[in-house]
Order: structure tokens, then C-alpha cells, then sequence
């Protein structure tokens, strides 16, 4: 029988209680040709089907093992492995209809979980967000024996039994679109085991802790209880928003990982984009601006803007250039009816809209502007600096602010991978159910639900994590929040303590009040957890890229925490750790864990790292000098040194070691609150 690697496995009619109906079974999509299973456990298999129904897993290494469906129309089997090997088959028998999971192997299964930083793929968001090494891992891609399977982006407001999701053979064109991170943690295990790896990612960019845990354990946390109780009372107004989109036309994105799949997209909407276009029941919206900051609120989809200038007769037949600035996430921009310019990529989010406008649209000095916005997660629209939006001739001075009023008007909705289009139609979002709560990636709960949840519990050896960027604007309840999320996750799965490895967010120059340094200082805190580890990553960020692209240290440093715990290999596996300080006369002396062999320092030009502070609480730069694994501070002008700091701040780059070349990570002695 044919098996499809989406929502359900579907299996032939067959009689039943004497007649004839059409009884099914439907399994997670975590189980298909190709997956890995976990080596000598017992694995769960688990599905849906007609009560009472007998079912037998048969495994041709060995193994048989029988249950029976319940009343509820759930069941759930285990089944022992051997040690890694294969390729296997294993075939369920339901009744009389049978199905056989093909080319199966027995190994080490991981979850890849986190936001962006762990769904970057090996090929990388060009042109600015690239992976170093990646044209010659991806070519390289059939000789891994790895095989891979990621979760396709969903939210819900309650626990999922299914997600979208294939197991994958690696090749050229698996790595290519598998995380980067995960991958070159794979690898490394791979290397150095020699037995098949399994990866499941489950990853969102821009999405927050939070997100990420399931509803019994946020709630546990005082902030969000009432939050907690919001998502739930609103499942009845948000089952009336879906009856009312499933009346419109929708296209289906979920599954599709083609680069070029958001281009061309029809929302029946093409004539926005004409200057005659009858735009008089748009409503009014100043830009620049995310629109999430008006009456538009927190919405995915797609908005067109329009809006007419009047030029100098001076400009009339002349080239013109015009400054949109950056534009969450994709746009198309016409001019007088004809497209200047277009983005329509993923990455582009950031990415400054600049596009040559041709002499020969320039006859009349009134100009019509359209610009489609296509927005599929976070803040939406033009949201840059209004004094940098403007048009003007080429090599000109004078310029034309495009800031202020324009018309807009939703055309399409995006929700759970999918768009329902609304059309140039002025009433049709207009007449859409309103909601007092909604939902969306960055809602607690919703990705737990519908990525995280539809795996468990499939066995796994234990998770890497690769987030906390989006929970750098309020950091202090991270480490809370994140110790419960793993705390949810293991009582979840039933598999005790499990290994979970995370990596500590790089630097990066976020502007505005942000202090990256705390939530690195709360990850740093989150190794109070058992069975964890942190990968630090100071010596290998960019500054100004929030997705750095060295992600093959990122992963091989997380697979030496796993090397070293779960597999007793003899690996040094982390850097210098903060353990004590103590003041003698004018110095602080620092004392580490994971010092292995002696500490070392590097670069120079970072001697700002270190400060330390008397009893005026002012930070100054310290002097520095190594005793052994320990580091001895003092500055002259400071005689009671009284607190000390290393790479406190948002971009600091790592110049503390040890002498396996592992990096330490930020910390401080002090706990003020400034």
C-alpha cells in the first residue's frame, strides 16, 4: 500500500459489526519509510482506529509485540530494538489490512528545537544570512548517514495528535534545506559513534520561550495564569473566525519548502496595482509603521498600500530612484500599474527596499503608488525610519518624503501555513469575525501544541535547543520559564531526565534598551537543571547579524555535551564557568569550573571585557592577570573592589578560554538591578 508523509495514514474499506463502512487508522506523520528508531529501548507506536480492533507490530529483527484499540478510538504499543543497524522493515497489521514501514534503521534519534538560529538551513537565507562550509556539506549530503525530519510551521490553541512532517534520506537536497545547527550536531555524533542518527527538527524563527511549553507547566508560572485561562476561553470565537475563512479560497503552503513558493501568489487581487483602481473604501494607515501598532493589530497575511504623489514638472522623463526602507517580510511595489520591484524571498525582512524606477514611466507628474506587503510571521509592513522613505531623481538632491497617510486593504489572510484570500473586495475582510484574543507564533502554548506535541512520545535520546533572542527584551523570568519548558518536555515524553543541550545566544547589537547579557546570564543559570548543558558561543557571533553563520562550532559543541555525558567519550566539552570570586586587598580573584589545563586569553582589543567596581557601584576596565585556572583582577584607581563583570553587554565577543579552546561564558558577581 502506498503511504503518504502527511497528516494521516489512510487504510482501505473493510467490513465491520456487519456492514460496510470506512474505518481507518490514522498514524502521525513521525512514522513513515526511512525514520530512525531509537537503539536498544522500547519504542512507542501509537494511532487511531475502530475500537476494539486488534493490532500487531511485527519487526523483521525479531520482534512482535499485539495490543488491542481502545474504546476512545486510541492505541499505543512498545516494541524493543536491538543495537543500531538496519536497514529494517516493520509491519502493523489492523485486522485484516496490513502496512509496512520500509527502510527503516536503528540509532540515535535527537529533537532540534528553538527559533531561528535552529531553523537557518545548511543553505542558508542568501544573501546576507549564509552558512560557512555549506557547498561542501551539501555536496557531501549522500555520504552522511543521517537522516532527517522537520516539522512544518503550525500553531494551535490545543495539543495536536498530528503534525506535517517526512523522514528524509540525507542527500544534497535534504541537508541543503535541513537546519544547519542540527545538522552539524548530527554529524558529529555520526562521526564519532558510527551508527545512524535520526534529527526531528521543530523550530520557529522570531517565536519565544513560551511558545514552546505546554499549558500545565507556563501555568505554573504566576505571570501567565491568566493568560493561560484567556487561550482557553477563546476557542469558541476562534472555531466562528475559521468557519467564516473556510468560505474563502486558501492556499496551502504547509509541507512546501521551495525557495520560490511565496512568489506569484494569487489572492485575486491584481488590480490593486492599477492607478484607476476604486480605492475609496480603503481605510487610512501612517507609515512607516508595523501594522501590528495600529487598528490592523497582530496579523499574518497580505496588505496592499496605496498611495498618489505629485512630482516636479523638472523630474518628468527622468530615471527615479525610491527609498521604501526595510519591509516585514516580502513585497511587490508598482508604480503607475508596472512592478519597479519586488522581494519575494524569505529572509528579506530586513533587507532595505531600493528600486529604479524608468524614465519612460515618468510622463506625468502625478505618480500612483501600490505596494503589495506579504507578511507570514512577527511584525508586519514598512517599518523603517520615515526620514529614509522618499523618491527622488536619480543622483538628485531633492527628495519627496513618502511618509505619512496611505490606503490600505487586507487581501489575504495567513493562518497555520495557509492563505485565505479575500480579494480586492473592500467587504470581504471587513465582514471577518472579530476575535478578542488571538493567536499567533509568538502566543504561549501554540507551538508546544502543534509541533512539539504531535512527537511525543516518540523516542528520543534526549533535545538541542537553539533560542532565547526573542526573549531578550524581558529577560528576567528566562530562566523560569525555560527550566519549566524543559521540566514539561521530560514529563511529557515519561523518559526521565533526558539530555537536553542548548545554546547560548551570540552577540548581536540589538539597539534600544535590550541587554542580551541578562538573558545569557539567565541560560548560564539554567545549567542548575539536570542533565543539561550549554554550548557559548561569544567567540563565534557577528555583531551585526543576528544569525551568525558559524553554525558548525554551534553543533559541535553541543555534541560534545551529548559525546561526553551519553557516551562516554572522553571529550572536553565546556568552557570556563563562573564558580566563586574572593577579595584580597585590592584584587578579585575569579575561580571556574571546566578550566581544563589552565585558562587562556585572547585578543586584546577586547580588554574592555573585564570591569569591576568598587564601592561606588562605577565599572571599570580591569586589569587582568592568569594564576593557574583562575583570573586575578584589579584596576589602580580602584583600592575595595567590592563586584566584577566579563562580556557584559550586547555585542562583547569572547576572549576568555581554556586550553581546550573553549569559550566562558558572560557573567557577573554582582546582582544589581540597574
Amino acid at each position: 500500500m502506498k503511504k503518504t508523509a502527511l497528516l494521516y495514514v489512510i487504510f482501505l474499506l473493510y467490513s465491520f459489526s456487519g456492514f460496510a463502512e470506512k474505518p481507518y487508522i490514522e498514524m502521525p506523520a513521525i512514522f513513515s519509510d526511512n525514520m530512525v528508531l531509537q537503539q536498544k529501548t522500547k519504542v512507542p507506536f501509537w494511532g487511531k482506529a475502530v475500537p476494539g480492533e486488534s493490532i500487531v507490530i511485527q519487526a523483521n529483527w525479531g520482534k512482535t509485540a499485539k495490543t488491542i484499540v481502545q474504546k476512545d478510538s486510541l492505541w499505543f504499543i512498545k516494541i524493543q530494538t536491538p543495537k543500531a543497524g538496519g536497514p529494517y522493515q516493520i509491519k502493523i497489521k489492523i485486522g485484516d489490512s496490513s502496512l509496512v514501514f520500509k527502510n527503516v534503521l536503528i540509532g540515535e534519534v535527537w529533537l532540534c528545537s528553538g527559533q531561528s538560529n535552529m531553523e537557518m538551513p545548511m543553505e542558508g537565507w542568501p544573501p546576507r544570512d549564509t552558512i560557512f562550509g555549506a557547498p561542501k556539506e551539501i555536496s557531501n549530503g549522500q555520504d552522511y548517514n543521517i537522516r532527517f525530519f522537520t516539522v512544518s510551521r503550525d500553531y494551535s490553541d490545543r495539543p495536536k495528535f498530528n503534525c506535517t512532517g517526512q523522514w528524509l534520506v540525507s542527500s544534497p537536497e535534504v541537508v541543503a534545506k535541513f537546519s544547519a545547527t542540527g545538522f552539524f550536531f548530527g554529524k558529529k555524533l555520526a562521526d564519532e559513534l558510527n551508527v545512524p542518527i535520526g534529527l526531528i527538527n521543530s523550530s520557529w524563527g522570531g517565536t519565544a520561550v513560551e511558545s514552546w511549553m505546554n499549558k500545565k507547566y507556563l501555568g505554573f508560572v504566576d505571570e501567565y495564569k491568566e493568560l493561560v485561562k484567556k487561550i482557553e476561553d477563546s476557542g469558541a470565537e476562534r472555531k466562528k473566525l475559521y468557519d467564516w475563512l473556510n468560505h474563502f479560497p486558501v492556499i496551502d503552503m504547509s509541507g512546501n519548502s521551495d525557495s520560490t513558493k511565496w512568489s506569484g501568489l494569487n489572492f485575486r487581487d491584481s488590480a490593486c496595482s492599477t492607478p484607476t483602481f476604486d480605492d475609496s473604501k480603503w481605510k487610512i494607515m501612517d507609515l512607516p509603521g508595523l501594522w501590528e501598532e495600529t487598528e490592523v493589530g497582530n496579523f499574518d497575511g497580505a496588505i496592499w498600500f496605496r498611495r498618489k504623489i505629485e512630482i516636479p514638472n523638472s523630474w518628468l522623463n527622468k530615471e527615479l530612484v525610491v527609498e521604501l526602507g526595510p519591509i516585514d517580510d516580502m513585497d511587490e511595489t508598482f508604480i503607475n500599474g508596472k512592478l519597479i520591484g519586488v522581494h519575494e524571498e524569505s529572509g528579506a525582512w530586513d533587507k532595505e527596499r531600493i528600486y529604479i524606477v524608468p524614465k519612460e514611466l515618468i510622463n506625468d507628474t502625478i505618480l500612483s503608488f501600490a505596494i503589495r506587503v506579504v507578511d507570514n510571521q512577527g511584525g508586519g509592513g514598512l517599518y523603517g525610519d520615515k526620514d529614509k522613505i522618499n523618491i527622488h531623481v536619480k543622483d538628485g538632491i531633492e527628495k519627496i518624503s513618502l511618509s505619512g497617510e496611505w490606503k490600505y486593504l487586507i487581501v489575504a489572510e495567513f493562518r497555520s501555513g495557509k492563505f485565505f484570500a479575500f480579494g480586492s473586495d473592500a467587504e470581504g475582510f471587513a465582514s471577518r469575525p472579530p476575535l478578542a484574543f488571538d493567536l499567533s507564533s509568538s502566543t504561549p502554548t501554540v507551538l508546544y501544541n502543534a509541533m512539539i506535541a504531535p512527537l511525543v512520545p516518540y523516542s528520543i535520546k534526549g533535545a538541542i535547543w537553539y533560542q532565547g533572542e526573542s526573549n531578550a527584551w524581558k529577560p528576567d523570568l528566562y530562566q523560569t520559564l525555560f527550566s519549566k519548558m524543559i521540566e514539561g518536555w521530560r514529563a511529557d515524553w515519561e523518559e526521565g531526565n533526558f539530555p537536553f543541550y542548548f545554546t547560548q545566544i551570540a552577540p548581536y547589537r540589538y539597539g534600544g534598551k535590550v541587554e542580551s547579557q541578562r538573558l545569557r546570564e539567565q541560560q548560564l543559570f539554567t545549567l542548575a537543571v539536570p542533565h543539561t548543558g550549554m554550548a557559548v558561543t561569544l567567540d563565534i557571533g557577528n555583531p551585526e547579524n543576528v544569525h551568525p553563520g558559524n553554525k558548525k562550532d554551534v553543533g559541535t559543541r553541543l555534541a560534545l555535551w551529548a559525546l561526553a555525558k551519553d557516551y562516554k567519550k572522553k571529550v572536553f566539552f565546556s568552557g570556563p564557568i563562573y564558580k566563586t570570586y574572593k577579595i584580597i586587598a585590592n584584587k578579585i580573584i575569579l575561580s571556574f569550573d571546566y578550566a581544563d589545563g589552565g585558562l587562556i586569553l585572547k585578543d586584546d582589543k577586547n580588554s574592555a571585557n573585564f570591569q569591576i567596581a568598587g564601592e561606588d557601584s562605577v565599572f571599570k576596565i580591569a586589569d587582568v592577570k592568569i594564576d593557574g585556572n583562575k583570573l586575578v583582577l584589579s584596576n589602580p584607581e580602584i583600592t575595595k573592589p567590592i563586584a566584577a563583570r566579563y562580556a557584559w553587554s550586547n555585542t562583547s565577543e569572547g576572549t576568555l578560554f581554556n586550553k581546550k579552546n573553549l569559550p566562558a561564558s558572560s557573567f557577573r558577581t554582582d546582582k544589581w538591578k540597574e
